[in-house]
């Protein structure tokens, strides 16, 4: 058994300039703040990870990110030093470089997913390997391994426990948490196939899949799943939510996230729209009242993001936190937080519960993070607000066969995060000449305030609409942390505008009106970012009285803004600029806030640098560089005697691995010191002669795909294929399968769209091709 620890109303525009002043003087806050944070605890606080273990993704069933150890702590946290590290499995002949992965901790057991669908079970004093569960067989859907699982969920009546995977490939698996071996009881040999009976006439889904783990109520494990990212046609499928029996694998009840006739919502789907539209599943992490068994679902946008004329209406429950009855699946309470969504503003995180108290007031609350900068913060027994809402009129969209929401919610408390909408005070400045070049890049938009609906791509006119905060965030699955003994919450958030666009089908490829565009990101003149910094920040807020206390940047400006030639001899504060793209998990404890400096995609641009933080002002206290650049969140854990803290990191040169940190006097394993260990899949190494694909392009096909690549990848990808300074999307440079890399571009992926809806297959082979020619080395 594992030992207990020893306890020890301004306008928009002027959020993002208050956010860039504070940076300057978090030092400078007075005592009086943390009085009234004393003066707030609510009493009998519940969540937080219990007894020094880490049950879920955050730490507990409400998504806290939060544990009260403190043997580390302000004192010695600067002492931290790798103690272990355990290198990832293959995704199946290739080494992992995105481990999204945050083990869970119970029971003197680490768990962790990896490589191709697996489990593996790890000693968490060195990183031994205790068992590896293998899938048979490894997979049974090609989507795609390009993000990995989130997290795992466990169970256990006492006597028996549990392991379950939501994987990638649409299968509920069930492990014996104790021997790594299949619950032969669960489903057909431990598997239950998520796409089997998903629509409420029993019938099958083509595909589904899911990167997040499911949620545990009682004895009711809950599956969400989402099918094809980019809906290829109108027609497309749902992600309703199941609750399925955790002994047998029993269906007990669905959740229709699109209702069905005679449901609550169902008139929200104008026409026969409920009849063929799809998405509105949960892409991230549901939360649990482990009291009352109220499970907190963030449901995603109906298809497609960008255009709803095929689902005229609010389209409930779309972009709505959903309150359900875990046992049953019954709807408790529901708020919709984008009607008609045209945005891609998901609800992107976990559910945040924690109790506050309110003007005296007692509450047990659940906050839900936003991709626009926003938090929606409600009692999460009855749904009611803790603050006003208010309903506001916004932009109308002039699109064809677009009927857009006349009004969307805003909430009072707390204020919005981040600057909202276009503003042209919030273009980057630093010099007359880039703000001029910043000036006229936004003309090539669409421009106005939030919510200002997406416009189509206009051969020599605007790009589409610029939407701000982006739809990548704002906030996204890296959530934020609650502390539940003083009610702070800490947020990490993204600034950068991105594009939204409509474009025309080709004739007979698709059935939609309107495709969805590429995501882009808004680039600012000559390689910097469009808008003024800071580009990544944490914000420190007043749960109790729905205010910000403090807010800093993520770490510095990126090196190559602190090199750029037109920012030399300006005098600007580069250190507190914040990387740009970055969104990193926080991770706190007791005394001490952690948090990374990359954490999305291997693709990032943030640094190897991991701080820990005084949570009552912001001071950075301590900086520890990580072997590589940090790709999943942190948790923390006590394990015979000592206190550790667990974080993936992963790069496309750096193969992903597990790094273990803890104080001088923790044994040390070999591992510490080299690249870790691994479970029983074979590493994979390529040799320099594999290296590189041989491709044979004529001048002539050359010529094409390079107009195609510019026309599709560059945006994302850099002219070169090796990444753009400040963007988050991957190098494409030193690829070797062409099957791979045709089955992405066809079908696209999480953050990638289905260019098979633009593009012919000679085309998508040619693009293929191209990519594959690449260099390694490609010049930045």
């Amino acid at each position: 058994m594992m030992k207990r620890p020893e306890m020890p109303s301004r306008r928009r525009s002027d959020v993002c300039r208050r956010l860039w002043n504070s940076v300057r003087s978090t030092s400078s806050r007075s005592s009086g703040v943390l009085i009234l944070m004393a003066l707030a605890v609510p009493a009998g606080a519940q969540y937080g990870a219990p007894d020094g273990e880490w049950h879920t993704w955050g730490g507990d069933q409400g998504f806290t990110r939060y544990s009260n150890l403190s043997q580390i702590n302000a004192e010695n946290v600067h002492s931290l030093q790798a103690v272990w590290r355990w290198q990832a499995l293959p995704l199946g002949d290739r080494p992992d470089r995105n481990l999204k992965a945050t083990p869970l901790m119970v029971d003197g057991v680490l768990y962790v997913p990896s490589g191709q669908h697996q489990v593996v079970a790890l000693d968490p004093a060195n990183g031994e390997v205790l068992w590896q569960y293998d899938p048979q067989p490894a997979s049974v859907d090609d989507r795609g391994l390009g993000l990995g699982s989130r997290s795992l969920a466990y169970w256990t009546d006492g006597e028996q426990a549990r392991i379950f995977h939501n994987t990638l490939d649409g299968r509920l698996l069930s492990i014996d948490a104790r021997t790594g071996q299949a619950d032969t009881a669960f489903g057909d040999n431990g598997t239950v196939l998520l796409k089997e009976g998903l629509y409420p006439d029993g019938s099958d889904a083509d595909s589904v899949g899911s990167s997040s783990p499911p949620a545990i109520v009682g004895d009711v494990v809950v599956a969400q799943v989402v099918g094809t990212i980019t809906a290829p046609n109108v027609a497309a499928t749902p992600g309703h939510i199941r609750g399925f029996d955790v002994r047998t694998g029993e269906l007990i009840w669905r959740f229709n996230t699109i209702p069905q006739p005679g449901e609550p919502g169902h008139e929200t789907w104008e026409g026969d729209s409920w009849r063929y539209a799809g998405n509105t599943g949960v892409w991230s992490m549901m939360s649990v009242d482990e009291e009352t068994g109220y499970i907190y679902l963030p449901v995603e946008a109906g298809s497609n993001d960008f255009y709803g004329g095929h689902r005229h209406g609010d389209n409930l429950f779309a972009q709505s936190l959903v309150c359900l009855d875990g046992r049953t699946g019954e709807l408790v309470w529901h708020y919709q937080l984008t009607r008609h969504g045209l945005w891609d503003y998901d609800p992107p995180a976990a559910p945040i519960l924690g109790d506050v108290l309110v003007d005296g007031r007692h509450v047990k609350a659940v906050t839900q993070l936003t991709k626009q900068g926003m938090s929606f913060v409600f009692d999460r027994i009855t749904g009611e607000p803790l603050w006003p809402i208010e309903d506001r009129a916004v932009p109308q969209s002039e699109v064809p066969g677009e009927q857009s929401s006349a009004t969307q919610p805003f909430p009072t408390r707390p204020p919005p995060y981040l600057s909202q909408g276009f503003h042209e005070e919030d273009l980057i400045d630093f010099t007359p000449e880039l703000r001029s070049e910043a000036l006229a890049i936004a003309a090539q938009y669409v421009t106005g305030p939030m919510y200002m609906p997406p416009t189509p791509i206009r051969k020599g006119g605007t790009q589409g609409t610029w939407v701000n905060p982006g739809y990548q965030g704002g906030s996204n699955w890296n959530g934020a942390a609650f502390d539940p003994e003083t009610g702070m919450m800490f947020v990490p958030l993204r600034n950068a505008p991105m594009a939204a666009g409509l474009l025309d089908p080709e004739p007979g490829r698709t059935d939609w009106r309107f495709l969805r565009a590429p995501s882009v990101f808004i680039q600012g003149p000559r390689g910097l970012p469009v808008t003024r910094p800071p580009w990544s920040l944490i914000t420190a807020t007043d749960m109790n009285r729905g205010e910000h206390i403090w807010s800093r940047s993520i770490g510095p400006a990126s090196d190559y803004i602190k090199e750029h030639p037109a920012l030399q001899g300006l005098d600007l504060d580069f250190a507190n600029m914040g990387h740009p793209m970055i969104r990193p998990s926080p991770l706190l404890t007791a005394e001490l806030l952690f948090l990374a400096e990359a954490g999305h995609l291997s693709g990032d641009p943030g640094g190897p640098m991991f701080r820990a933080y005084n949570k009552a002002t912001g001071e950075v206290l301590a900086e520890l560089e990580l072997p590589a650049k940090a790709s999943g969140a942190p948790m923390t854990y006590f394990h015979d005697g000592f206190q550790y803290i667990v974080i993936a990191v992963a790069t496309a040169e750096h193969p992903a691995e597990l790094v273990a940190l803890a104080l001088p006097g923790a044994p040390v394993a070999d591992s510490a010191s080299d690249a870790g260990t691994t479970g029983s899949g074979t590493a994979v190494t390529t040799s320099a002669s594999a290296s590189m694909a041989v491709v044979s392009l004529s001048e002539e096909e050359r010529q094409s795909a390079m107009a195609l690549f510019e026309q599709t990848c560059a945006a994302c990808h850099g002219n070169t294929g090796a990444g753009l300074p400040g963007g988050s999307a991957p190098s494409l440079t030193g690829l070797v399968d062409q099957t791979r890399v045709q089955r992405m571009i066809s079908d696209g992926g999480v953050e990638m769209p289905a260019f098979a809806l633009q593009l012919n297959d000679t085309q998508i082979k040619l693009l293929s091709r191209y990519v594959l020619s690449l260099p390694s080395s490609a010049p930045e």
